[in-house]
């Protein structure tokens, strides 16, 4: 719901002018340091300008036990940011003449519903309709060890479609694990080698590979959840999400794959304008992102307690990436802000004491909210002495109480500041704003 939430935000806030002047670091460190405090992130942080790296911090462990700091060699998994390496790959074999992004997806895996009218191309933008293999009920019970081709096809072709091929998008690690197998079928090599030929050694990376089993001794860093001190999370087994998720990097080589990218260094211009999305949200293995009036792309990654996303501004030719290994507070909240900081642009740093409210404090804020720049209207209403932030079709939010007439949804990285005289609140996400007016 959050994935929803995030793409009606982020698609429709308004933008302002920015220019880029010194860094800041000492406010870039004092962010990161503040979450640190208030145990809302453990991670690392790179930004590079022009192919060098201009601000790197990491905070907090990669191993709580053995209170391993983190630092900026430390390796993270970094999940769906892999379906960008799967995209150059394919979209490398189609130069090659290997496959035609209108090929289908039958003359690979006929047991896959639907295979004759699947093609690459909509398994890469996920407009296959190929239900999401990690969302199916008894993911749980098998993704920590380790499984084989054979069996996770045949759990992937077990499953019902959500709709018929093309008919509209919708995320799913089905698709970037067939077309794992697939770039395997075609060259006759594992993902792990094809990757690392066609990838890694191709621009360089010195810390990025094809994931196994954790290793905290090699600053591979484990992921936690916090509930009264950090806890290990589960960690997938790295068999099963191949080019979906398994890949291990950090921060800076992923800064420099993303500049190699789109300085034509891995693959063909007019192939990676076929990745960049377009109208939608979501081209062909990548993102669209935008802060103030810039527009970037990349893309977000998730899988076990490690958040991560990866930014490229192309105007700007500048890189960012954070990647975490606990805490609360999100990869693309911490971007905002670091963007911020460097832009110059004004930011508070985050303030986490919440206020306790009476059910009649909220009143003022209640009512139906619309904007002309937003596509969706915005209930606010409250449950006892928690306001509640509803967008039309959407879940609702529980909103987090700050002093000020703020409240947050942190999870999502959303603030709302009111004005009750005058029947408004502004909408903040993602370094975007909208100023709603109550109806």
């Amino acid at each position: 719901m959050i994935k929803r939430i995030l793409f009606f935000f982020l698609v429709a806030l308004s933008f302002n002018v920015v220019k880029a002047q010194d860094i800041n670091k000492p406010k870039l460190d004092s962010l990161l340091d503040v979450l640190a405090a208030n145990n809302k992130t453990m991670g690392s942080l790179t930004i590079s300008k022009d192919g060098k790296v201009v601000y790197q911090r990491s905070v907090g462990y990669s191993s709580v036990e053995a209170k391993t700091l983190a630092d900026a060699h430390t390796k993270y998994r970094i999940g769906s940011i892999s379906k960008i390496f799967t995209g150059v790959i394919i979209f490398q074999l189609v130069e090659e003449k290997k496959l035609t992004l209108d090929a289908t997806l039958d003359k690979f895996y006929p047991q896959m519903p639907n295979a004759s009218k699947i093609t690459i191309a909509q398994l890469l933008s996920h407009r296959s309709g190929l239900f999401n293999l990690t969302n199916e009920p008894e993911f749980g019970t098998y993704m920590t060890r380790p499984q084989t081709h054979e069996f996770l096809l045949s759990k992937m072709a077990a499953l019902k479609p959500d709709f018929a091929p093309s008919e509209k998008f919708k995320y799913s690690n089905t698709n970037f694990i067939l077309l794992s197998y697939i770039a395997e079928k075609i060259t006759g090599k594992a993902y792990p080698e094809i990757v690392k030929q066609r990838v890694i050694n191709k621009i360089g990376l010195k810390d990025t590979y094809y994931g196994g089993k954790i290793n905290a001794a090699a600053n591979e860093a484990l992921s936690y959840d916090y509930n009264d001190g950090w806890k290990v999370a589960v960690e997938t087994d790295m068999s099963i999400p191949t080019g979906a998720g398994a890949m291990v990097s950090t921060p800076a080589d992923l800064d420099k794959f993303i500049e190699a990218l789109f300085a034509g260094k891995l693959i063909s211009a007019a192939s990676l304008a076929q990745m960049k999305p377009t109208i939608e949200g979501y081209g062909m293995a990548m993102h669209k992102s935008a802060f103030k009036d810039k527009v970037g792309y990349g893309h977000g990654g998730a899988i076990d307690g490690f958040l991560s996303s990866l930014q490229y501004f192309p105007e700007d030719k500048l890189a960012v990436c954070y990647i975490k290994n606990g805490g609360s507070y999100t990869p693309e909240n911490i971007i905002t802000g670091a963007l911020s900081i460097y832009f110059n642009q004004p930011y508070a740093i985050p303030s986490f004491k919440s206020i306790a409210l009476k059910t009649e404090d909220l009143d003022k804020y209640l009512g139906v909210y619309a904007s002309p720049t937003f596509p969706l209207k915005i209930t606010v209403s409250k449950d006892g002495a928690t306001l509640i932030g509803q967008a039309t079709g959407q879940g609702s939010l529980r909103l987090e109480a700050k002093e000020g007439d703020r409240f947050l949804f942190e999870p999502a990285g959303i603030e709302m500041v009111f004005y009750p005289e005058k029947h408004q609140f502004l909408l903040k996400q993602g370094g975007r704003e909208v100023l709603f007016t109550k109806e």
